[in-house]
């Protein structure tokens, strides 16, 4: 599956410029993303990956810009689109345990932001209905 997300970074002033950077993604791995250099001292990568899931398609992508840009410095990730599997996973249930609760709790719990063949929910919006509903740890 393909999945498209943004990671925003950080650099130094040091770095040489735009093609620099460019040359540096394009070699290290990030070939799948598009470079946004709209401010000074900051990058935007926006990444159209395919992985076998989303946590997989940003873990790798996040590797990736290390190596490439070890300098960089990651302050945002967006959209935080997940499914249920990817937050039983990462809260320790099974996807199943987590659709039960979402259809026993229908009316309280979060929407979908897309509905189809796969639907996805905010990642801070599962978390934290799990936690203040749920008294889930997260």
């Amino acid at each position: 599956m393909e999945y498209h997300f943004t990671l925003k970074y950080q650099i130094s002033h040091g770095v040489d410029g735009g093609d620099d950077i460019a040359e540096r993604l394009g070699g290290g791995g990030c070939d799948d993303a598009l470079l946004g250099l709209g401010q000074p001292g900051r990058i935007a990568l926006n990444f159209s990956r395919k992985a076998k899931s989303a946590e997989l398609a940003l873990l790798s992508a996040l590797e990736d810009v290390r190596k490439a840009l070890p300098e960089a410095v990651l302050i945002e990730a967006a959209p935080d689109y997940v499914g249920l599997s990817d937050v039983a996973d990462s809260v320790g249930v099974s996807r199943q345990n987590l659709r039960k609760l979402m259809l026993q709790h229908h009316p309280s719990f979060p929407a979908p932001v897309h509905e189809g063949k796969a639907v996805m929910w905010h990642l801070a919006d599962l978390l934290t209905w799990l936690r203040e509903k749920m008294a889930y740890q997260v």
